[in-house]
């Protein structure tokens, strides 16, 4: 984990030095001020809280996930961002990202941002799409989940297109990074990438 101080101005030469330069690449085009509350610690490299029991995950966990996943991010690609929160990554991976949450307020927000930002053509022409749901309406070559499961959820792997991959926190006390992978035959392979502490997966609250 790299420990320079996330500024405006040493954000992308630091995120990533760590990090795949067309990774570094997408996150330089995207201003994380404008998908936080504290625009103070907008650089901070944390995690914030954004409202509704949520968070925005840390610059290096978004930098992480997004270079677990590149090799799957080919051009027509179909990403699903479950628990898109403030839109962030959606804004990073913006190639016919579908951002999902269940909480509407959230969506509404991450909408707000995302044409702050500048990606107000990508919302008109459905590059980018965010929807209240609970995210079946796959297959998609990339699965991004930003709360963690506490199991594996079979109804996610159904939606990973073949091949595809995703990639989720999985667990309550002890949690893990775990990357499932689909090939092209539709087997399923997973393995645990490394520890992290994630605010937990929420069901969609009921109305009324």
């Amino acid at each position: 984990m790299c420990t320079t101080p996330w500024t405006r101005n040493t954000a992308f030469s630091m995120a990533w030095r760590c990090a795949e330069n067309r990774v570094a690449a997408a996150m330089s085009s995207v201003d994380r001020a404008n998908y936080v509350k504290s625009k103070a610690e907008a650089y901070d490299d944390s995690p914030q809280q954004i409202g509704y029991d949520a968070t925005i995950s840390a610059p290096h966990m978004h930098a992480h996930a997004a270079e677990h996943l590149l090799p799957y991010l080919h051009p027509g690609a179909k990403v699903l961002d479950v628990g898109s929160g403030s839109g962030y990554l959606c804004a990073v991976l913006h190639h016919l990202v579908v951002g999902i949450d269940h909480i509407p307020e959230l969506v509404e927000w991450s909408i707000q941002n995302l044409n702050k930002d500048g990606l107000g053509k990508a919302l008109e022409s459905a590059e980018i799409e965010m929807i209240t749901g609970d995210g079946r309406l796959g297959p998609y070559d990339v699965i991004h989940v930003g709360a963690a499961a506490p199991t594996m959820p079979a109804a996610l792997i159904e939606q990973l297109a073949s091949p595809g991959r995703m990639f989720i926190p999985v667990g309550t006390y002890a949690q893990y990074i775990h990357q499932v992978d689909k090939d092209e035959n539709g087997k399923v392979t997973q393995k645990q990438v490394m520890g992290v502490r994630y605010v937990p997966l929420t069901d969609r609250r009921p109305v009324g």
